[in-house]
């Protein structure tokens, strides 16, 4: 089977500029949104050992302890090098694309999107990504369907300390205005959604019941500028404690999506 074409900056990218199996590990922010996506999932979740389709898993980071506490657990991705860190969490891999699954009508107790959505930047594909999902997910089953923020990079770059230098505050302003990064510098090509698109979207590609949470919440970028800006580790510290809490707590508060690095929809398959 011929793959759907992916976008040659995002090839570059996670092949020859980032290690995507550090991200969510080495710092106090990617820390935060593995331990959020974690609970998040954990409330909705069936009991092992349900199906689970990772599609657009990268190297495996939620198949290793989703692997470990029992499911069965397929992963999906276009890039060959996550294909080959992944195979060490236990879960099965296979080259491949959102758009375009090989899996079987109906087959999987739950489907999860954490990836492929913020890198499809045309609304069609990510339809097309969704649709597929609706496919091979049993009726009654959980999609999981991850955004970035609309106002992520906002956040990100005022954090970082990089937001008084002008040609930043226009490359940030292009994004928050057309919501695509063109991947021209820093992060590769992707699409920001608002909580309201991303609802939408899962809502028109057949899903029903649809709640999009804020992952990380409203203190994340308070901890990256804590960790970019000293050079030391906060993963493990009452700040990063206080951060977590900051994020539970201003779940029930839609209007607080906005400041959350990434968005989460969760949402079923109709019976």
């Amino acid at each position: 089977m011929t793959l759907p074409e992916l976008a040659p900056e995002i090839v570059r990218f996670y092949t020859e500029t980032v290690d995507e199996a550090d991200r969510l590990t080495t710092t106090a922010d990617g820390r935060l949104e593995l331990v959020r996506t974690q609970e998040l999932l954990h409330r909705h979740l069936p009991t092992p050992p349900a199906r689970i389709l990772d599609i657009g898993g990268g190297p495996g980071a939620h198949a290793r302890w989703l692997v470990e506490d029992g499911y069965q657990l397929h992963l999906v991705d276009p890039i060959q090098r996550h294909i080959e860190q992944a195979k060490e969490t236990g879960a099965t891999v296979e080259l491949g694309d959102a758009r375009q699954l090989t899996a079987g009508d109906a087959s999987y107790d739950v489907v999860l999107l954490l990836g492929p959505l913020y890198h499809l930047i045309d609304a069609a594909e990510r339809h097309q990504a969704l649709t597929e999902a609706h496919r091979v997910l049993k009726p009654g089953g959980l999609l999981a369907a991850a955004g970035i923020n609309r106002y992520a990079s906002l956040f990100e770059h005022a954090a970082f300390a990089h937001l008084h230098k002008e040609a930043m505050q226009a490359s940030i302003g292009g994004i928050l205005e057309t919501q695509v990064h063109d991947g021209k510098k820093a992060f590769t090509a992707a699409y920001f959604h608002s909580g309201e698109q991303l609802r939408a979207e899962v809502h028109s590609a057949g899903f029903d019941g649809v709640e999009v949470l804020g992952v990380e919440g409203p203190a994340w970028s308070m901890l990256a500028a804590a960790e970019r800006n000293t050079g030391e580790d906060f993963r493990d510290t009452p700040l990063f404690a206080s951060a977590l809490a900051a994020a539970r707590v201003a779940e029930p508060y839609p209007e607080l999506l906005a400041a959350s690095s990434h968005l989460l929809a969760l949402a079923r398959r109709p019976v």
